[in-house]
């Protein structure tokens, strides 16, 4: 056996590390946004999406499957750039730190935008439109969020509701979910429930004359979808197939599917604004 002089060897083991540096970066510099993962996805193309299980008709869990306007109107727009969608199911209160943290690439609940949550995430462009709606217990006499001062107000911790209730200075009572919303109002332990009023509604419908929606307001902002903050090619490239699936028909015919008769307001454009929804006719 022939043995390298000892300054060879030590030559030699240098260029191996710097090989294996090298390689190691290779790898580090597709999983962060190569010519493999341009989106700079936790797996190369695979969205791995945050989402809720309890918050129909816009995300929830049916049949074991993750489905609702968001969701089936993101595995539409993903499909545009050959990406497959992976739900995963969390709490809204935890999903916007989820989102910026990277343990997801993206957030679909219905989430509306406002300047506290650009603080932790970025947004693509609204996508939908939104009311809250004033769920009450049947025979309550509240007619209009005018009267919740004074009142027991239960809503989702850290929801758009959560931030109009407190910004009325009516100290709401703070839940993780839609259901722990919707218990309190079953069991009589609050007066009314601050919902988006889709959810609201589908709540009252399903819960045997138990429940009733007493009033509706606009919300003020249009919902989006979130992104980690710096990921600009995934959330621009999204933006590009949300609006080819608006101008495909899917958004219209969707929208028809999950809010049958909900009128749009009429200063509303999803996505860029640049394309045109077909109406409901064309694109059945």
């Amino acid at each position: 056996m022939r043995f390298l002089p000892a300054l060879t060897r030590a030559a030699a083991v240098g260029v191996a590390a710097i090989l294996g540096a090298t390689a190691l970066t290779a790898c580090g510099s597709d999983s962060a946004g190569g010519t493999d993962n341009p989106y700079r996805l936790l797996q190369p193309g695979v969205l791995r999406a945050g989402t809720l299980s309890d918050a129909p008709p816009n995300v929830y869990l049916k049949d074991g499957k993750f489905t609702g306007f968001d969701n089936d109107l993101l595995v539409a727009a993903a499909d545009k750039i050959g990406l497959k969608v992976e739900f995963v199911g969390t709490d809204f209160s935890a999903l916007l730190a989820q989102v910026g943290n990277r343990k997801f690439d993206i957030g679909s609940s219905s989430i509306t935008i406002t300047e506290a949550r650009k603080k932790t995430v970025d947004f693509g462009n609204g996508y939908d439109f939104g009311y809250f709606g004033l769920d009450v217990p049947a025979g309550s006499s509240l007619t209009s969020f005018d009267e919740l001062p004074g009142k027991r107000v239960v809503v989702v911790q850290g929801t758009v509701q959560d931030d109009y209730a407190t910004g009325k200075g009516l100290d709401p009572v703070r839940v993780p979910d839609y259901n722990g919303a919707l218990n309190q109002l079953k069991a009589g332990t609050a007066d009314a429930w601050i919902a988006p009023a889709e959810i609201g509604d589908k709540s009252a419908a399903d819960s045997g004359g138990k429940i009733t929606v007493a009033a509706k307001l606009l919300s003020p902002a249009p919902t989006a979808y979130a992104f980690a903050k710096g990921n600009d090619a995934l959330r621009e490239a999204l933006d590009k197939a949300l609006d080819e699936v608006i101008a495909d028909g899917t958004w219209t015919r969707l929208q028809e599917q999950y809010y049958p008769g909900r009128p749009i307001p009429a200063d509303f454009s999803p996505g860029s604004g640049n394309v045109v929804a077909p109406s409901a006719s064309a694109a059945s």
